[in-house]
């Protein structure tokens, strides 16, 4: 069975924060870990899945890594995660035929083919028309902010790893630069640097395209630019309606009205509650208990054979 990607294992997209993924994998080890499913084989298999998928992509310098290897297989077509990234000699391939080489170097820059003759490989009669001049793949990369970061703006460094041309062959080098980012920047937006990435050996460098991810806090996720709080509500509140506390960002506190019937995954909105003013989304979600008293395990056994 192939092995799954692990923002899928947690549930999480490619635009989350490590602070979401890191909330998505304790959710998730907490729900599987054999201390609560003692004897479940398949619970055993999903724990050991999400703590792989964590220890992929749960740390920033870890995340990085396995984003920037991955974008290094798709340009390759496939193919082990080895480190210390890939030295790649341009010369002699004369006897190379057949276009091996071109379809490679297709798909690690985004030119689609090489112009010309390299390092002995000979030019081929175009019969077409003269094409634009190649350049390298594009560089994504995730700069993660607090809020408070966000909502202040300012000068920002990352690094991420590319292709550098030394003479006849191809090095990875890690990279380091400085981003400016106003205050009050949103979650999800992207900033391309023109010919900051890849080297091309016959062509133009390639950008890179930075992905800006606000990291808004425990019981907040991102979708979209629109920001999610998850509100626990109790079984019997979610049933009957009542109220529960709730703590907005502003650190205020109040109590939120429940409806009766309350669905898990029903959504409120409140105006002007959520990130820099805007919209905030309340998601009602089912509060799980650490442990039973006897007294609610007769009321839970009561209540079932009711058939609720």
């Amino acid at each position: 069975m192939a092995e799954r990607n692990p923002y899928q294992v947690l549930g999480v997209s490619r635009q989350a924060s490590d602070g979401e993924i890191k909330r998505a994998f304790r959710k998730l080890a907490r729900q599987h870990h054999p201390d609560r499913n003692q004897g479940d084989a398949d619970s055993e298999a999903k724990f050991k899945e999400v703590q792989a998928a964590y220890d992929a992509i749960g740390t920033s310098e870890a995340r990085r890594e396995f984003d920037q290897q991955e974008q290094m297989r798709n340009m390759f077509g496939g193919g082990g995660r080895g480190r210390g990234g890939p030295s790649m000699n341009f010369g002699g391939m004369g006897g190379m035929g057949g276009g091996g080489i071109e379809d490679l170097l297709g798909q690690m820059f985004s030119g689609g083919g090489m112009g010309g003759g390299m390092g002995g490989m000979p030019r081929q009669p175009s019969r077409q028309a003269p094409r634009q001049q190649p350049k390298a793949a594009t560089i994504n990369v995730g700069l993660d902010l607090t809020m408070a970061q966000a909502e202040e703006g300012g000068e920002f460094t990352f690094s991420y790893k590319r292709f550098k041309s030394q003479g006849t062959s191809m090095e990875t080098k890690r990279t380091t630069m400085k981003l400016r980012l106003n205050p009050g920047v949103t979650h999800g937006t992207t900033k391309t640097l023109k010919g900051q990435g890849h080297d091309h050996p016959e062509g133009e460098r390639g950008d890179v395209v930075v992905s800006v991810r606000i990291d808004a806090g425990e019981a907040y996720r991102w979708e979209g630019d629109q920001l999610i709080m998850e509100v626990p509500v109790p079984y019997s509140v979610m049933m009957l309606g009542g109220k529960v506390s709730v703590k907005l960002l502003s650190g205020k506190t109040g109590n939120l009205s429940v409806d009766p019937l309350t669905q898990v995954g029903d959504r409120r909105r409140m105006g002007k509650a959520g990130y820099n003013g805007g919209d905030l989304t309340l998601e009602f979600v089912l509060e799980e208990p650490e442990g039973l008293t006897k007294e609610q395990r007769k009321a839970l056994k009561d209540l079932g054979s009711t058939g609720l």
